[in-house]
């Protein structure tokens, strides 16, 4: 075969056999796709031989770049001692330093390490760990969750239950448990109708309202800190975390913090948590845990959750979860690897001038006649688009308006992929600045572009 001739054979094969997720597949069938061949630094290269600048980090889970060296290396030294063995059971080499490495690096009394292998999975263990919990201690009426609205935590039905997107969502609503939801801290879009101003954080004592009517039936309350990522990175008022630490304190509740999205230095910190000096009970990890390398998740545990499982046999108080991937060797050795870039780059300390930069790129597109608001944390940001900026009506979802942008951003060499009408900016930490100047030109091209303005 030809180079052109396997090319086309690949797009064909692709659309012959491959389901995607999160894609309307009949568009896809009838639509030209770009298909990954390499990867380097904050590039990707389609089969074409085409170079693109990878502005949302391989769906948020690129920290360091691709190929980054220090992992490769490590990855290929583990594949020579062994790929994988169970945790059921066993203990293997890297799992145990990584657990030693993820407790002291961890929001302090988050010691005790279980593994999975995605988001959706960890949230999964945090749930089921939170009521075992209760039921250990003698409160096995506690079967419920508190969440908040546009919220997401994965795609497992567990997961889901505790999601608050209906696009999402609501096609499973008949297979989901019952949990209470309470109003998200979406300042652009106030629930209450309050303004900068005139905020007295309403959604946060209507977060107290549900806990006060009904704390004795929920097990924990699931947020992602500071940023709720996939509702349309939504980032919270200061204090509203620490509000929340503080209700769970008074009513009893634990505090399962979601930072698959937030963790690992996207929100100009090690985990979004330390920004207001919270501690929850459980902790879910993953994406840039292993720079995207290998799946691999981690629900974090205090030791008082932990001691409420240890028992004698017949009392069966033993955790019963587990994965046939739990803890694989190779995973934890890449995400040792990456965690030592963190140390060895100082990557938390050089971000203070490209999120300097992001800010100011930010304000210069708010400018733009179709941006109504736009928001970031660290290097999490988003902009979101409307067809009204002094009434902030929105573009109608079936419009595609966010697809335009990411569309136009792909002739120019760049790709992203938005939220609905919020466009998505989450490059590598690792980004410089030439090329996060050059991210932020091509969207705010796009954006004039795409909206006709």
């Amino acid at each position: 075969m030809s180079y052109p001739d396997e090319i086309k054979h690949l797009q064909e094969s692709d659309r012959e056999y491959i389901w995607h997720p999160f894609t309307q597949m009949k568009g896809w069938l009838e639509e030209d796709q770009i298909i990954i061949a390499e990867g380097r630094d904050c590039f990707l290269k389609d089969v074409y031989g085409k170079w693109y600048l990878d502005g949302v980090s391989s769906l948020w889970v690129n920290i360091h770049g691709h190929r980054k060296k220090e992992i490769d290396d490590s990855i290929r030294d583990q594949l020579g001692k062994i790929a994988h063995s169970t945790l059921l059971g066993l203990g293997n080499v890297p799992s145990i330093r990584l657990a030693e490495k993820l407790s002291g690096i961890a929001p302090k009394a988050l010691c005790k390490v279980f593994y999975s292998d995605n988001g959706s999975t960890a949230v999964e263990v945090a749930l089921k760990m939170a009521y075992q919990y209760w039921v250990h201690k003698g409160e096995s009426g506690r079967n419920s969750f508190l969440s908040l609205k546009y919220g997401y935590h994965g795609d497992t039905l567990g997961a889901v239950s505790v999601g608050g997107i209906d696009i999402f969502h609501a096609a499973f609503g008949p297979l989901l448990f019952k949990t209470y939801k309470a109003p998200a801290p979406y300042c652009y879009r106030c629930e209450f109708g309050k303004t900068g101003g005139s905020c007295g954080q309403e959604c946060l004592h209507e977060l107290e309202n549900i806990m006060g009517k009904h704390a004795a039936g929920i097990a924990a309350v699931i947020i992602e800190p500071l940023v709720q990522a996939a509702g349309g990175m939504i980032v919270w008022p200061e204090g509203y975390l620490k509000g929340v630490r503080a209700l769970c304190d008074r009513y009893n509740v634990l505090l399962i913090a979601d930072e698959v999205a937030t963790g690992f230095g996207r929100t100009g910190k090690m985990f979004a948590c330390e920004h207001e000096a919270v501690v929850p009970d459980i902790m879910c990890i993953s994406k840039g845990l292993t720079n995207g390398y290998l799946p691999l998740a981690v629900t974090l545990a205090t030791k008082e959750i932990f001691n409420a499982f240890l028992g004698e046999f017949s009392e069966l108080k033993t955790f019963f979860h587990g994965h046939s991937y739990t803890g694989n060797p190779l995973a934890c050795a890449a995400a040792l690897a990456s965690i030592g870039i963190f140390e060895k780059e100082h990557t938390l300390q050089n971000m203070t001038d490209t999120i300097a930069l992001l800010e100011s790129e930010l304000a210069d597109v708010s400018e733009l006649p179709h941006v109504g608001d736009v928001r970031n944390k660290g290097l999490m940001a988003g902009i979101e688009l409307v067809r009204d900026k002094s009434s902030g009506e929105p573009y109608a979802w079936e419009e595609k308006v966010g697809w335009r942008v990411a569309y136009k951003a792909r002739e120019e060499g760049v790709l992203i992929r938005p939220l609905g009408n919020v466009i998505v900016i989450m490059p590598p930490l690792s980004i410089s600045v030439e090329l996060l100047k050059r991210l932020m030109g091509v969207i705010k091209k796009s954006i004039a572009a795409a909206t006709n303005s």
